[in-house]
C-alpha cells in the first residue's frame, strides 16, 4: 500500500508548502491554499513521461519558412479582427468568462466556421454528448467535420487526437481535465498546469490549433493558476454580466497581434451575432435635451467607438457625499470631482455625483476625462450638452488639458455618425491629420472647454 503524504498548494501560483499558510509568500494572495494528496511514485512517474514529445532541430532565423504560418479566417469579423487577423495554427488560445455568458455558444460558431478549413475535434467535459448536439442544432450547426466527445481523461483525449487527426481541437473546460497520473482533483493547481503543459505540447509538434475554456473565480479572474495564462499563447475574456444583452469579448494577451482590442456581440435566441458597429448600439437609446449627458470618443486597442457618458449631481442627503461610478475608473472622476472643486469653484461637497458610461462598457483609457468633467458640470448647473458634440481629452490636476493618441481615428468615426463639432486638446491640433467636415475647437483648460460648450 502506498504512503500518502499531503502537500499544500497556491492556487495562483502553485506555490508549495508543507502546511497551511494564510498568506502565499510568492504572490502575496490571502485565503488561496488548499490541501492536495500525492504519492511519491506517482509524482515520479508523472515527471518522468510524457504523453508527447516536441524538439525541434536547431536551424538559423533565415532558414526558418513561414508558409505554414498563414492565419485561418473564421468569418466572423469581430473575432478575427481582436484576435489580430486570424487564428495561427498551432497556437493555444485561453477563452474565459462567468458561467452562463456564452463561452460554448461562441466555440460552437467559430468551430462551425473553422470546420470549412479542416476537422474539428470539439472535447466536452461538462456535457453530454447529446447536450452539446442539441445546442449545436438551435445554433444551426450542421457540419459533419466536427467531431464531438464527452471526455475528461487527458490520455483518452490525446488518443482521440491522435486518432483523428484535426486541425482544431477545443477543450470545455480546462478545469475539468484531469492528468491520470496525478492524484489531485481536476481543476487543482497540479492538474491544470499539467494537462495545460501537455496540450501546448501537442499545439506546437503537430500543429493543431488549441481553444481552452476557462472558468472565473468570484472575483472575476480566471481561476487556475496564474502560470495557465504564461503558457498559453492568447487569453480572451469576456467582461460583461451575462444579464446583458451585449457581450464584450477583450483580448488581454496576444503573441501574434494587438492586446485591448475587443469583439462585441449581442446574444439572442439563435446564439451570438455580432455587432459591426459598436457606437450605433450606444448611442441608439441616447436621451436628448437632458443635463449631464455628452458623447465620448474611447479607443478600445485601435478601434474608435463612441460612447455616452452620463453624470447625474443630487443634494446629499446624508453627511458625506457619495460617489458612484460604473463603467469608468472610480478613482479618476474622485480626482476630476477634486479638480472641479478647486480650480472651477464647483460646489460638489454637498452633492452626491453618479457618472455611467452607457452600454456596459468599461473604458480604461483617461481621454474620457474631459467629457466626464463636462457631464459633471452640466449635470451641476442644469443646461444642456449640444447633441452634435464630441469631447475628447486628458485632465491633469492643474486643470490644463492634455493631449490624446489617435485623435483622427477618433474624429473621422465621430463624422461618419453625423457629428458637426469637436472640443479636443489644443495640443492634438498641431500635428492633426483629420481633414473631415467636423469643426474642431482646440482647448487648454477645463474652464476654457466648459466655456465652450455652454456657447
Amino acid at each position: 500500500m502506498k504512503k500518502q503524504k499531503t502537500k499544500f498548494l497556491c492556487q495562483q501560483c502553485g506555490y508549495e508548502s508543507v502546511q497551511w499558510l494564510g498568506k502565499c509568500p510568492s504572490c502575496d494572495t490571502w485565503n488561496s491554499f488548499s490541501e492536495e494528496k500525492f504519492s511519491v511514485q506517482a509524482k515520479i512517474c508523472s515527471t518522468a513521461r510524457q504523453l508527447t514529445g516536441f524538439s525541434s532541430e536547431v536551424l538559423k532565423l533565415n532558414d526558418i519558412s513561414v508558409k505554414d504560418f498563414s492565419r485561418y479566417q473564421t468569418k466572423i469579423r469581430e473575432f478575427d479582427n481582436m484576435i489580430g487577423g486570424g487564428v495561427v495554427p498551432g497556437s493555444l488560445i485561453l477563452l474565459g468568462g462567468a458561467p452562463g455568458i456564452g463561452k460554448s455558444t461562441l466555440m460552437l460558431h467559430i468551430s462551425d466556421a473553422l470546420s470549412d478549413q479542416g476537422v474539428v475535434l470539439y472535447i466536452s467535459g461538462e456535457e453530454s454528448l447529446s447536450q452539446v448536439k442539441s445546442r449545436a442544432e438551435r445554433l444551426n450547426v450542421k457540419k459533419d467535420n466536427i467531431f464531438l466527445a464527452s471526455e475528461t481523461n487527458l490520455q483518452n483525449i490525446v488518443d482521440a487526437i491522435n486518432r483523428i487527426e484535426p486541425k482544431f481541437l477545443v477543450i470545455d473546460s480546462i478545469q475539468t481535465t484531469y492528468h491520470p497520473e496525478l492524484t489531485g482533483a481536476p481543476g487543482t493547481v497540479g492538474q491544470v498546469r499539467e494537462t495545460a503543459a501537455e496540450l501546448l505540447r501537442i499545439a506546437k509538434s503537430k500543429n493543431i490549433t488549441v481553444f481552452l475554456l476557462g472558468h472565473v473565480t468570484k472575483e472575476g479572474d480566471l481561476a487556475g493558476p496564474r502560470v495557465l495564462e504564461h503558457i498559453v499563447d492568447t487569453v480572451l475574456y469576456f467582461e460583461n454580466e451575462r444579464q446583458r444583452m451585449y457581450r464584450i469579448l477583450r483580448s488581454y494577451k496576444n503573441r501574434f497581434g494587438p492586446t485591448s482590442e475587443i469583439g462585441i456581440f449581442e446574444m439572442n435566441s439563435t446564439g451570438l451575432r455580432e455587432v459591426s458597429n459598436p457606437s450605433l448600439i450606444f448611442l441608439g437609446e441616447r436621451a436628448m435635451n437632458v443635463a449631464g449627458n455628452i458623447v465620448t470618443v474611447a479607443m478600445e486597442g485601435t478601434r474608435p467607438i463612441l460612447l455616452e457618458v452620463q453624470a447625474l449631481v443630487t443634494r446629499a442627503a446624508f453627511g458625506i457625499p457619495r460617489r458612484m461610478v460604473s463603467g469608468y475608473d472610480a478613482n479618476r472622476i474622485i480626482i476630476l470631482i477634486a479638480i472641479l472643486e478647486k480650480r472651477l469653484e464647483l460646489p460638489l461637497e454637498t452633492q452626491d455625483t453618479f457618472v455611467n458610461i452607457a452600454g456596459g462598457v468599461k473604458v480604461k483609457e483617461t481621454s474620457v476625462d474631459l467629457s466626464a468633467a463636462c457631464a459633471i458640470v452640466s449635470a451641476n448647473s442644469n443646461f444642456v450638452c449640444p447633441k452634435d458634440v464630441i469631447v475628447f481629452g486628458e485632465v491633469g490636476l492643474a486643470g490644463e488639458i492634455r493631449s490624446v493618441a489617435l485623435a483622427s481615428e477618433r474624429l473621422a468615426e465621430a463624422e461618419k455618425l453625423g457629428f458637426k463639432k469637436a472640443i479636443i486638446p489644443k495640443g492634438n491640433l498641431k500635428n492633426l491629420s483629420y481633414k473631415g467636415k467636423i469643426e474642431t475647437f482646440g482647448t487648454e483648460t477645463l474652464d476654457t472647454a466648459i466655456k465652450i460648450l455652454r456657447n
